[in-house]
Formats: structure tokens, C-alpha cells, sequence
């Protein structure tokens, strides 16, 4: 093997990894579907998809300010409807208006 075809396959090995790790990310995220109120984790933490529809009564420190999107588990970008949660499994997204009793304010 000459020397310029060992540095063109090694060009084109790193390239492929480069192409491969963009791109995992976002078909994984493509695959996931949203987490719901009657799944069983959202449940145990009281989650709810809109948070102004929190009951009061049953969470007295909910504030309507506090959604996911605002919530240090949220692991979404800004203007995303939708995105991980470190709390839920990955492959459900919560809304980024939604609310559980674990929010935590994002430092």
C-alpha cells in the first residue's frame, strides 16, 4: 500500500466517525415519542403535559411559572417544544411546557 492511499483511508475512516456521531443523535431523538400522563413514571411523579393544569391541592409549591423547559433536568434547547428529560427514559420526550413534581430551577 503507497503511502497516499494509507493517508486517503484513514481520511476517509475519520470522516465516516465524524458523519456517524452527527447523525446517532438525531435519529435516535427522531425515534422517541412523548411521555404521557398515564405512563407509569410520569404518574409516580405527578407529571403533567401543560403545566398551568397542575391541581393546587395535591402540589401546593407548584408555581405556574415553573415548566420543564425552565428545569434543570429539561435536556432541550430554547424554542423546542419537546425534549429529553434526564428523569424519564430516553426514548420519551416531555413537553417543554409540562411539569412534574421534581422541577428543579435551571442555574
Amino acid at each position: 500500500m503507497n503511502k497516499s492511499r494509507r493517508i486517503f483511508m484513514l481520511q476517509t475512516i475519520a470522516a465516516g466517525a465524524v458523519v456517524t456521531g452527527a447523525l446517532l443523535p438525531k435519529l435516535a431523538y427522531a425515534q422517541s415519542s412523548m411521555l404521557t400522563e398515564t405512563d407509569r413514571d410520569a404518574q409516580a411523579l405527578g407529571y403533567r403535559v401543560d403545566s398551568s393544569k397542575v391541581d393546587k391541592e395535591k402540589y401546593p409549591k407548584h408555581d405556574s411559572s415553573q415548566r420543564c423547559n425552565n428545569c434543570s433536568w429539561y435536556q432541550g434547547r430554547s424554542g423546542e417544544s419537546s425534549a429529553s428529560c434526564a428523569l424519564y427514559s430516553h426514548d420519551k420526550l416531555v413537553s417543554a411546557t409540562g411539569w412534574c413534581s421534581a422541577w428543579m430551577k435551571k442555574s
